[in-house]
């Protein structure tokens, strides 16, 4: 399961260090593509063919749903992971996450999540929600 928080720095390639308790379930290659909030959703392979699958079930016919599969699959590229754990974000991934020198790589269980530091410490800043909150939000989702 894809968990935790890692801070890592960009080197001045776009290469970033998967770290090594992520990669042992994201694998040596994955799946790189924009995501919600203004970061990247990394899949593993797995897992990203049962997103793509809920992808190609969403009806053509539909104008919001073929704006949200343009938006995650033009973006997305299959990331390496070299001998020496890092792998490439393009500069158009890196520009769409206004990704800094300094990330954070976040597990959410069935996929990962790249955010510029400052981006994600300002996001959890503003989110600072009681437990009561979150709980009563995850019984309006039937969790």
């Amino acid at each position: 399961m894809l968990i935790g928080e890692y801070e890592h720095s960009l080197d001045v390639k776009g290469r970033l260090i998967m770290p090594s308790r992520l990669r042992e379930d994201i694998g040596e290659k994955f799946i790189l593509t924009k995501g919600l909030d203004g970061c990247l959703f990394g899949f593993a392979y797995k897992e990203w063919e049962i997103f793509e699958e809920k992808l190609k079930a969403l009806p053509l016919t539909n104008k919001n749903a073929r704006d949200f599969t343009r938006f995650f699959l033009s973006g997305a590229i299959e990331c390496d992971v070299d001998k020496q754990g890092r792998f490439l974000i393009t500069n158009n991934l890196r520009e769409y996450a206004n990704l800094g020198k300094e990330v954070v790589i976040v597990g959410i269980g069935t996929r990962i999540e790249i955010w510029d530091k400052e981006k994600w410490e300002k996001y959890n800043n503003e989110k600072e929600l009681s437990a009561d909150e979150v709980a009563e939000n995850m019984n309006n989702l039937g969790i």
